[in-house]
């Protein structure tokens, strides 16, 4: 540690440090433009100059190290001050210097109510200016379809270029010309690619970037605010959720250092206006081929008559992507009462509550990948499956300590790998040693095999699993103090419902199971629309959107959104999280939980509460663990082992990412036309990288 004076407050930090992060560890404020705590240092706004004792003028403190700060003559700590009038005529004129060029946009500016460059003006902003030349014009530049420019406002901080190229691994951006004649800008002029671009507008201090989707549609005093978490994916991302009214206006990200930081997925931000259009409001019932609305009695009274002509055990359910515990926990109630256990969430037909926890999470944990020197990753594509997870990634491998090896289709994953092979047969041989990437397992010390949902969706995924927990194993990536086994799930139901029991039970049917013609008389959809149901089994969907399961539907109750309902959904790594309610659903939609519990009346097997805090009571006496919101409950080892004791026969069928295209892989995604743009967009790059 070295002992500093700051403001006349002795202090000890560590010799790493900057003075800007012991000036803040001793609590004095320091403003700042160019510099993030989560980029490389830039040291080019100077607004955060601090005083040296001795030093003949202020330093930039952001780039300047404590270990580089002089002893006193008699070897007493070096004094630092960050309030003298040296530092204060100094902050006043680099804002001044800033201010030259800024136009005086503030009233109608995007950023206004959020802009550093505004707050930062008033503490040390003066009322005068000295420049009287004509202001410098920069054209607007075309980003994409996200990230909207007013380039006359930006004051060359660089936060944008070094956020591509360091957190995205897009460098797509970059500065031309010198002086007054430099300019932001992407390479060729050309829409950004990456799936992390919507950050920018976050961390541009002025309003030269800013979000397009919402621009102009709203002032940040105006909107109500709620914390929530994301469901587009398994990471479970912290965000904010602005609403106005009834209507959900934007979503930001919140600070989680366990899981996302303080980044969000462009999916994640910009799928608002897909909660707005093609909702189910009212209930219908398909007549003579044709749906036509109802009331909630009328689809009662069609789904009672269906039922009882069915036998219980012909009954089965199957729940969607972004199904919350609750409504899953009272719908597998329902079926236990016609005696079925023909249960299944989307793509879980490989796993099962049976062989333990471990199993089926992703064990190492999002934040623990930063400890771990070693990965491998099976049947997965990280980057379109879990954007942020990918970024812990690549921020980990950016590190140098950490080899990554990859068995299932090239792609670009923002940071380079070892291409092992394309389906379970080089699994198979890595497992007998034979490539190197078996070395660099066996001498990691913290290594990691994950396992992605495109390698156990297929038929042959129990064996596939299998086969990974025991290259895990004996590879060393499960010791004591440390599980490095880690399924990669890409949906945010399926980990919950794994531990609720949301799963073929014995004699159940799984999904594809159900799915095949003339084994079912009566299949409920809880928000799944990635099923090819066969004709003859009759369908009631219950949904938000006018998607693939509601057309198939015979009968669809709308429900509730993510952002319409208090919901506990549980993430990819076993991180109880609770999503909160910012709106209510349109019209006559209702919450998915009270639907089943008012469908369960009206076909005489009434559930046994009434509200949700009476179904939690239930829900939390049935799975402990998941009153425990934000908690992880840590699997057990030998479950991995049971687990790799299985045997299966494996198919040479090369592997795919179970994510085609990552903007549309949802029907609020689907719904919305900013991620219709964005897919647009992604595949033309795909096309053009082609030719």
């Amino acid at each position: 540690m070295t002992k500093l004076i700051i403001d006349g407050k002795e202090i000890d930090v560590p010799p790493e440090y900057t003075l800007l992060q012991a000036c803040e560890a001793a609590g004095a404020e320091i403003p700042r433009f160019c510099y993030h705590e989560r980029l490389s240092i830039a040291g080019n706004c100077r607004m955060c100059l601090v005083e040296i004792k001795g030093g003949p003028k202020p330093v930039a403190s952001c780039a300047w190290g404590v270990r580089d700060c002089r002893p006193g003559p008699k070897g007493e700590p070096p004094e630092i001050s960050t309030r003298s009038p040296m530092v204060k005529k100094a902050r006043e004129g680099v804002m001044e210097f800033l201010l030259i060029n800024h136009p005086l946009d503030c009233p109608i500016c995007d950023q206004g109510g959020e802009c550093d460059l505004q707050d930062q003006a008033m503490g040390y902003g003066v009322d005068t200016s000295r420049f009287a030349e004509n202001k410098r014009a920069v054209e607007d530049k075309y980003l994409g379809a996200l990230v909207k420019t007013s380039m006359n406002r930006c004051i060359q901080c660089t936060r944008c270029i070094r956020f591509c190229a360091e957190v995205c691994g897009a460098p797509e951006m970059g500065a031309t010309g010198r002086g007054e004649d430099m300019e932001i800008t992407t390479y060729l002029e050309t829409a950004l690619t990456s799936e992390l671009q919507g950050n920018l507008v976050d961390i541009c201090p002025v309003g030269a970037l800013t979000s397009k989707p919402y621009a102009f549609a709203a002032r940040p005093w105006e909107l109500g605010k709620t914390q929530s978490i994301d469901v587009m994916d398994g990471v479970g991302s912290a965000i904010r959720v602005d609403t106005r009214g009834r209507e959900v206006m934007r979503i930001l990200p919140r600070v989680n250092e366990e899981i996302n930081e303080e980044w969000i997925s462009d999916k994640t931000r910009h799928v608002v206006d897909g909660l707005r259009t093609q909702r189910l409001d009212r209930p219908y019932i398909r007549e003579n081929g044709k749906l036509r609305a109802a009331t909630w009695s009328e689809a009662f009274a069609v789904i009672a008559a269906k039922v009882r002509l069915s036998d219980g055990k012909r009954i089965g359910a199957i729940a969607g992507d972004l199904a919350a515990v609750e409504e899953m926990f009272a719908l597998k109630d329902l079926l236990a009462k016609y005696g079925s256990v023909n249960l299944a969430v989307q793509g879980g037909d490989a796993f099962g509550p049976k062989p333990g926890r471990a199993s089926y999470i992703f064990n190492p944990t999002i934040a623990g990948i930063e400890q771990a020197d070693a990965l491998l990753i099976v049947g997965s594509n990280p980057r379109r499956e879990a954007a942020m997870l990918n970024a812990r990634i690549r921020k980990r491998w950016r590190s140098g300590q950490l080899k990554v090896g990859v068995i299932g289709p090239k792609a670009d994953l923002t940071y380079s790998y070892d291409h092992l092979g394309a389906g379970p047969d080089s699994l198979s041989d890595l497992a007998a040693g034979k490539h190197s990437f078996a070395d660099v397992l066996r001498k990691a010390k913290k290594p990691i095999v994950l396992v992605g949902s495109g390698a156990v969706a297929r038929h042959d995924g129990s064996a596939i699993l299998a086969l990974a927990a025991k290259l895990a194993l004996d590879s060393g990536a499960v010791i004591e103090g440390w599980n490095g086994f880690g399924v990669l799930h890409d949906t945010a139901s399926r980990v919950g419902a794994l531990d609720i029991g949301f799963a073929a039970g014995a004699g159940g049917l799984n999904a594809a199971q159900m799915t095949t013609f003339g084994t079912l008389d009566v299949l409920f959809l809880l928000g799944a629309d990635e099923i090819k149901m066969p004709d003859g089994t009759f369908v009631v969907y219950i949904g938000t959107h006018g998607d693939r399961g509601a057309h198939r539907a015979d009968v669809i109750l709308p429900g509730a959104a993510y952002t319409e309902k208090t919901g506990i959904y549980v993430n990819t790594e076993g991180r109880v999280q609770m999503a909160n309610r910012a709106g209510f659903p349109p019209g006559n939609a209702r919450e998915d939980w009270a639907i089943i519990r008012a469908l369960s009346e009206a076909l005489g097997k009434k559930l046994g509460y009434d509200s949700v805090a009476g179904l939690r009571q239930v829900l939390f006496k049935a799975v402990p663990h998941l009153i425990r919101i934000d908690h992880i409950e840590t699997g057990n080892t030998a479950d991995i082992r049971a687990l790799a004791g299985k045997t299966g026969s494996v198919d040479r069928a090369p592997f795919k990412s179970s994510v085609d295209d990552f903007y549309l892989a949802n029907p609020i995604a689907r719904a919305s036309a900013v991620m219709a743009e964005c897919s647009r967009l992604a595949s033309g790059h795909m096309l053009t990288a082609a030719e």
